[in-house]
């Protein structure tokens, strides 16, 4: 049986420099059309907060990536998602220097315990993304 997947909005510090991890974001951004990214400027954690404040909305749900937070595997993430499929769910990508202290009372989910460059940690968040939406779906690409 298939579930829902949310619309999803990764706001995300910096920009993605390198052209095969641009590249590889395309290709699942592609495949995603409930996905939006947004880029944030680099201008130290209390800015960027404030940024991240200012583009969500009331009912949107933000969730902080943080080597932090909850791990999930790629089946869990998967129905996780499906438990949020309303409204918008909005998650935040920091930059170098991690998240303001203050964003840490929100939900936080991490990709894993290992500590990954942010543009990559994008990759790898995007491709599951999609990886889950395949799950919810019975598609074959976990397979």
């Amino acid at each position: 049986m298939s579930q829902s997947f949310p619309k999803v909005k990764i706001i995300a510090v910096g920009k993605v420099k390198k052209p095969w991890l641009q590249a590889g974001i395309a290709l699942y951004v592609k495949r995603l059309p409930e996905l939006e990214i947004i880029e944030i400027k680099d201008a130290g954690l209390e800015k960027e907060a404030n940024k991240l404040e200012s583009l969500i909305k009331d009912q949107d749900r933000l969730v902080v990536l943080s080597e932090f937070g909850k791990e999930y595997n790629s089946i869990e993430f998967a129905r996780w998602l499906g438990e949020e499929a309303f409204g918008t769910l909005v998650l935040f990508v920091g930059g170098a220097e991690g998240v303001c202290d203050r964003l840490k009372h929100h939900p936080m989910i991490s990709l894993s315990a290992m500590t990954f460059p942010h543009e990559i940690a994008r990759l790898m968040l995007v491709e599951q993304l999609y990886r889950a939406k395949t799950i919810l779906q019975n598609g074959s690409y976990h397979k």
